[in-house]
């Protein structure tokens, strides 16, 4: 029992610190593409495509099933047979999948680190399933799913948000062991993560007030227009995962190296007509638009644009960081309809609204904005504004973004294993 116990610990402490030194590489990888273009303007038009081009080879021949976000793999694996899950939730594709990210956000790719944070944190937790400590079929999903949680919760220290997105998003169906087991992970990753980094809430120490007319109109705008955008951005982001009709999907699937160019020499230019806030996670744009200090119109369907051609070029790399990007940029451009109301608490409810309607997890974008901003005062209009942005969002795209993307790593090994 104590064995167990003890080897549980040890596995939540290093999801910890793993969660942290992917941070930490992600900050490095991001300065390195911004000093690149700040010497070499027009560098995104060569190093963007040519990079996408190596990261898809890489990740096609040697780390099958890391591309994309990470989550719908951890998904897939929690209802897959134990053939599949090892696959799935293999260390060796979880940490191809870290290195190619970083390697992603080099090139100036709009990727974020949460997706990998939660599949390599899954893959960490699982791979004590192997011990005859951890014998039974529960244990397993349970550690997978507590794996998951703390690495969100250590990627960006908010404990409370790893609960609920492992309870909301990657199960729907809890039993009480399993709770505790997940709220353990939480506690003991996020502890490391505190005593490696100090206390600190990802976007900066976020104050927002909106009187009670001005936040009705704003709770119902920000929440409708980023509920929508949310769930147009998820359609468009199935459509490219489901293969794109016509001759683009033809040369989508015929030659995927050439259209992973295609998609990185877009960026590029994208990012040299609008701006560098397409390329990276968007984590610093975000925080200047929080922090007032932004003027640029147009940033949230840049963003939006950007993530999605980092996506359907085949990279891996995490959508949560980019879509809370351009969330707020959404937020900050519903401030003309509403000049009236402070720019910084349009930003937070659109980034709510927003990531709600691309996640369709309401609760779990209230928790992490909230989290992230250490922003309490307003809890209410938060909330309100998550759920109508979900409610909008489920009219847009009928399917849940991370378990429509988790039906063909499950059907593509079990059509694997059955011709095997």
């Amino acid at each position: 029992m104590w064995n167990r116990r003890l080897w549980f610990f040890g596995g939540a402490v290093m999801v910890g610190v793993i969660a942290v030194g992917f941070a930490v590489s992600a900050d490095v990888a991001n300065h390195l593409f911004r000093s690149l273009t700040e010497r070499y303007r027009f560098a995104p038009l060569l190093v963007t495509p040519a990079g996408f081009v190596l990261i898809v080879y890489l990740t096609r021949r040697h780390f099958p099933g890391a591309q994309g976000s990470g989550i719908p793999q951890t998904i897939a694996a929690l209802s897959a047979s134990e053939a599949v899950r090892a696959e799935l939730l293999s260390l060796r594709v979880a940490t191809g999948k870290v290195l190619l990210t970083l390697l992603g956000l080099v090139c100036g790719a709009s990727i974020g680190r949460e997706g990998p944070s939660v599949q390599l944190g899954a893959a960490t937790m699982f791979s004590l399933s192997r011990s005859r400590l951890f014998p039974y079929e529960g244990m397993h999903r349970g550690l997978i799913l507590a794996g998951g949680a703390a690495g969100v919760a250590a990627a960006f220290n908010a404990p409370l948000a790893g609960v609920v997105f492992a309870i909301e998003e990657m199960s729907r169906s809890f039993e009480q062991r399993t709770v505790s087991i997940v709220v353990t992970a939480v506690i003991v990753a996020g502890v490391t993560s505190l005593a490696m980094q100090g206390d600190y809430a990802y976007f900066g120490y976020v104050h927002a007030l909106i009187d009670l007319r001005t936040g009705i109109e704003a709770v119902a705008l920000c929440g409708i227009a980023g509920g929508a955008a949310g769930g147009i951005f998820s359609r468009l982001l199935l459509a490219t995962a489901s293969g794109l009709p016509g001759p683009l999907g033809d040369f989508q699937r015929a030659r995927p190296l050439a259209f992973a160019a295609l998609c990185g020499f877009f960026l590029g230019a994208l990012g040299l007509i609008h701006g560098g806030a397409a390329f990276g996670s968007g984590y610093e744009s975000a925080r200047a638009v929080l922090a007032g200090n932004a003027s640029a119109e147009g940033f949230g369907p840049i963003k939006a644009l950007a993530t999605l051609l980092s996506y359907a070029s085949g990279i891996p790399g995490g959508i949560f960081a980019p879509s809370l990007a351009t969330g707020a940029g959404i937020g900050r451009d519903l401030a003309q309809l509403l000049p009236w109301a402070p720019v910084t608490a349009l930003a937070l409810l659109g980034m709510v609204a927003y990531f709600a309607g691309v996640v369709q997890a309401p609760l779990t974008a209230f928790v992490i904005v909230t989290e992230m901003t250490r922003e309490s005062d307003m809890a209410l209009p938060l909330m309100s504004c998550a759920l109508i942005g979900y409610g909008v969002s489920r009219m847009v795209c009928p399917h849940p973004l991370y378990k429509a993307l988790a039906q063909p790593f499950v059907r593509n090994r079990s059509m694997g294993d059955a011709k095997a």
